[in-house]
């Protein structure tokens, strides 16, 4: 799940190059090539996808960035990944929401006083923003608040174990749909529209749309019921 600003490039890049990377890895550590660390191989290969992202920018000329949210199954373990945003949630057995995530917004202590001690500082434009510019303070790309480290793109990581969960259905979505819906709402939402194409994905994306959101809206669904994923976004109308 990524999210781009001012230019698709950001997104495009880290889409095709971080599902890539995270490929050959975890191909690796079926081979037993390198032991499994999944936590760790994650945050290597975004930062490792943000430097070459960083240089190609550069290059280009390019100012643009994109959150980042990687959910990955293994061994009956679910492991996501944030840089940003864009927001994870999950629905239990008993129907209730789950946080996968927690939103990189500048105003929040830890992120504050990193940009502090970094010489940056924030300010309300709207919502708080990195150097009144950035109204999230992890990402990859976005070069110009990166040179101090006022922007960072290292990743939050939580696992969850499936067996405990026994979950119906988890939502990946990026900031344009918790921009009009609480994590609460967006899995009752869902609930009610589970048998939707889509998984409900579609519907949502709409009805954040109709609420007003003027930032990205991409949506998708798991549903582990039938093992089977669907999204929908802004750029599928």
């Amino acid at each position: 799940m990524t999210h781009a600003r001012i230019t698709q490039f950001a997104a495009d890049f880290t889409e095709k190059t971080l599902f890539k990377c995270l490929m050959v890895r975890l191909l690796k550590i079926a081979l037993g090539e390198e032991t499994e660390d999944i936590s760790g191989m994650i945050t290597e290969e975004m930062l490792e996808v943000d430097k070459e992202l960083l240089q190609l920018a550069k290059a280009n000329l390019e100012i643009s960035g994109t959150t980042a949210l990687v959910a990955l199954i293994k061994n009956g373990i679910l492991t996501v990944a944030n840089v940003g945003d864009s927001r994870g949630v999950i629905c239990d057995k008993e129907g209730k929401m789950l946080p996968l995530s927690f939103d990189h917004k500048p105003q929040q202590l830890k992120e504050r006083k990193r940009i502090r001690q970094a010489g940056g500082f924030i300010s309300f434009n709207g919502v708080w923003r990195v150097a009144g510019v950035l109204a999230t303070s992890r990402a990859l790309g976005d070069y110009p608040l990166k040179d101090k480290n006022l922007v960072i793109a290292e990743p939050d990581i939580l696992t969850f174990d499936l067996s405990d969960l026994q979950p119906q259905f988890m939502i990946l979505a990026t900031d344009g749909l918790w921009d009009c819906f609480s994590s609460e709402e967006a899995v009752e939402y869902i609930k009610e529209r589970l048998n939707e194409p889509h998984f409900g994905a579609k519907s949502l994306v709409l009805q954040a749309y109709y609420r007003g959101s003027v930032d990205n809206i991409t949506v998708m669904v798991v549903n582990f019921k039938l093992k089977q994923v669907s999204s929908f976004g802004m750029n599928d109308w």
